[in-house]
């Protein structure tokens, strides 16, 4: 150990901080790292500046401690993104993958782009409608871009484990959340990965429920209900997407009973996403219902902000690849993306393609009021008028204070904090200046409110406490 590498020092500290993170924050912003190193020190070399910015703030401090505790070299480590090295200097040595604990280090290629599988486009096409090559299957959806976090990391476990055809799986599998959660996504990946793996002797068979309607429909009115039946019960693995779509369709529930009764007791695989629960959807008919709910029902929940970031950084560097620019941008303005569009993961997504779409490789020039000022159209649109008023009284009742509690001179800690978060969401989400903010917060000035709103985006990135705070009384006040 005494002339120990670079590379294997970082694999040890990373073992460590995977499982002290989890994967899914560890692949997040330590992921797409890489280490760099010269004659004079080792650096770990954030993918982008963001990713930089919370390393610093949430894992440097121990990435330190277990360097030093691995290196004997007590080499000196520093921290930098992607853009603020040379970057060929980074394939000699790249991020070493944090191995299961006793298993021997193993160099990984630094990722710089997501593969997308090559499938043959028939693999998918239902026979009653050829004339549309993969019905809907997206190339971009694979599991390689689906960003995983606390919020959908379950979901992403059941869908890669049914695409590797392992045994003792739950059957069928109903992934279910609002529009915007990722489900179309992840039923993509999980076809695409699938087909690689399942190799030609496995038949993939991938629709929306609205597809398999017009197709059973067809078919009836063709007088070739057999060669649809045929068609889907051969699958080895059906997957249909937005199954809430057949509510109150008589016949093409019943057709979709004895679709799924037969894969099922066949032992062939289904995979279904909805826009809610089973039980939740009061004009299925209760058998199929019941049917759906005899598997794994897997419920994905909203985005937190740490997995919108996630979200934003790799949407980021695809369409930097696609234009030919560095995928970087202010930290501010992202987080203004992550903290305003919580509730859709697409909605999210456009707001950062309409930035780039204005701006295109200068959005890393670009400011928080010039971001705002281009998506102001988009965010009047359907917004909820919140007041001051609404939110201070939103704010008093989620941490069990008076609403006079946050316009009084009181300076405790338990005042002051909650205080300072209705600043902040009042900069955010409404039209008022600072000085009119202060004047309704018991006729503070401006700086205090400007003091206010930058304590609270340094804290947004330190403590998860005051970040899940904001993110539920986000969704409170816009309903």
């Amino acid at each position: 150990m005494a002339n120990a590498p670079a590379t294997a020092v970082w694999s040890k500290t990373c073992q460590v901080l995977k499982r002290e993170l989890g994967d899914a924050t560890f692949g997040s912003w330590l992921g797409h790292a890489a280490l760099r190193e010269t004659a004079d020190e080792v650096c770990v070399v954030a993918a982008t500046g963001i990713a930089r910015d919370w390393i610093r703030h949430n894992a440097w401090r121990r990435i330190g401690e277990l360097w030093a505790q691995n290196d004997p070299l007590n080499r000196r480590l520093d921290l930098k993104c992607r853009t603020e090295v040379d970057s060929a200097s980074l394939t000699a040595h790249p991020l070493v993958a944090a191995n299961a604990p006793g298993s021997a280090p193993q160099p990984a290629a630094v990722p710089m782009s997501a593969p997308v599988f090559e499938i043959e486009a028939e693999a998918v096409a239902p026979v009653a409608a050829r004339q549309g090559r993969l019905q809907g299957l997206q190339e971009r959806y694979t599991f390689d871009t689906f960003v995983s976090g606390p919020a959908n990391e379950f979901a992403f476990a059941v869908a890669r484990r049914v695409a590797s055809w392992a045994d003792g799986h739950f059957n069928p599998v109903v992934f279910h959340g609002p529009y915007g959660f990722g489900k179309t996504h992840l039923l993509n990946a999980l076809a695409w990965e699938a087909m690689r793996t399942g190799g030609p002797g496995k038949r993939v068979v991938y629709l929306s429920a609205e597809r398999f309607t017009s197709t059973f429909v067809n078919a009836i009115q063709t007088r070739q209900t057999a060669a649809f039946k045929d068609e889907l019960r051969n699958a080895d693995l059906l997957l249909i997407d937005d199954v809430h779509f057949v509510a109150g369709k008589t016949q093409t529930q019943e057709e979709l009973f004895h679709t799924l009764i037969a894969l099922v007791e066949d032992g062939r695989r289904v995979v279904l996403t909805a826009d809610r629960s089973p039980t939740e959807i009061s004009e299925m008919e209760p058998r199929l219902r019941s049917h759906l709910q005899m598997g794994l029902v897997c419920g994905i929940e909203p985005a937190d902000r740490s997995l919108r970031l996630g979200i934003l950084e790799r949407k980021l560097n695809t369409l930097a690849q696609q234009g030919g620019f560095v995928p970087a941008a202010r930290a501010e303005v992202l987080q203004f993306l992550a903290d305003r569009f919580t509730d859709s993961v697409r909605e999210l997504e456009g707001a950062l393609n309409t930035l780039v779409a204005r701006v295109g490789g200068d959005i890393a020039r670009l400011s928080l009021d010039e971001a705002q000022a281009i998506l102001r159209p988009h965010l009047s649109v359907n917004e909820r008028k919140v007041t001051v008023d609404m939110i201070q009284k939103v704010v008093a009742e989620h941490y069990a204070l008076k609403q006079a509690d946050l316009i009084s001179e009181r300076r405790a800690r338990a005042v002051a904090r909650p205080r300072q978060v209705a600043m902040w969401l009042a900069k955010q989400i409404t039209t008022r200046s600072l000085p009119d903010i202060g004047r309704r917060f018991g006729g503070r000035d401006h700086t205090t409110v400007l003091h206010a709103v930058r304590r609270i985006e340094q804290l947004k990135g330190e403590d998860a406490t005051i970040a899940r705070d904001i993110d539920v009384l986000l969704r409170k006040l816009r309903g």
